[in-house]
């Protein structure tokens, strides 16, 4: 069977034993937990996790070439689910704690973290997702207030999960080598994040914010309100600075007002 990485899948085949079982450390996998990895490829990290004898392990890969590997590698050890996972809807899993892993892939990498950032918390327990990312991506996911990497993806991501970098990973450990480094990090589920009515609108604000990111927020508050000048009285905003200058908590602040006042 050719197993050839699909480039544009953007398959990296994870090969480094010692790294391998780092990330399945990670987990910290109990016997009574359900285990979710995405990408799964020729199923290293998941012979790891299996030793581990979690209670259900599945995997999720688009690639049918794979899927067929998997199922008679596995057998009925894992249960194999041949879906794109930004199409998957995920109601197998409806209130199941979840450990989920994900070699992503670099080209879609955002979108598999917002998908799961815009889950309803009440149907979907996660107990911990582990995603490897580009090292750019996961430096923009990590980044803070008043640096030039700070933006929607910091703000969103950890408006519903604490994240922790776990380390770098170099390129020599997959098979083919990426360009770039890879960085693992860990989102475990806030537990008493702020409730929006709709988890778009804090994507919307942002998107306003950031497309301005070198104006003053006069600009984006006056995009985003009819009388932006009482909302910045209100929530004591300084119209001079930037958007990279105000906190992720003032954005969800901005996100609530906007919630409030919108019809």
């Amino acid at each position: 069977m050719n197993l050839v990485p699909k480039k544009s899948l953007g398959q990296n085949f994870l090969i480094d034993k010692t790294i391998i079982k780092k990330i399945c450390e990670t987990g910290n996998i109990s016997e009574k937990d359900f285990v979710l990895e995405i990408g799964p490829g020729t199923g290293n990290l998941s012979e790891t996790i299996l030793l581990k004898k979690p209670e259900k392990f599945y995997v999720i890969e688009k690639d049918k070439r794979l899927i067929e590997h998997l199922n008679q590698k596995f057998q009925e050890k894992v249960t194999v689910i041949n879906e794109d996972i930004l199409k998957y809807k995920f109601n197998k899993f409806k209130n199941k704690n979840l450990i989920v892993f994900g070699n992503l892939p670099y080209n879609i990498s955002s979108q598999i973290l917002i998908k799961f950032i815009k889950f309803n918390k009440k149907d979907f327990l996660f107990k911990k997702l582990i995603f490897m990312f580009q090292k750019e991506v996961a430096d923009r996911i990590l980044a803070e207030d008043n640096t030039n990497l700070y933006g929607r993806l910091s703000i969103i991501s950890s408006w519903r999960f604490k994240i922790k970098k776990i380390m770098d990973i170099e390129p020599s450990c997959f098979y083919p080598q990426p360009k770039v480094i890879s960085t693992l990090l860990t989102f475990e589920p806030k537990s008493n994040c702020i409730e929006f009515k709709n988890s778009s609108n804090l994507e919307h604000i942002t998107n306003i914010f950031f497309n301005q990111r070198r104006k003053m927020i006069k600009k984006p508050l006056n995009i985003l309100f009819k009388d932006p000048k009482k909302v910045s009285e209100e929530l004591k905003l300084d119209l001079k600075l930037r958007p990279q200058n105000l906190e992720k908590n003032t954005f969800y602040k901005i996100c609530l007002a906007y919630e409030r006042l919108i019809k």
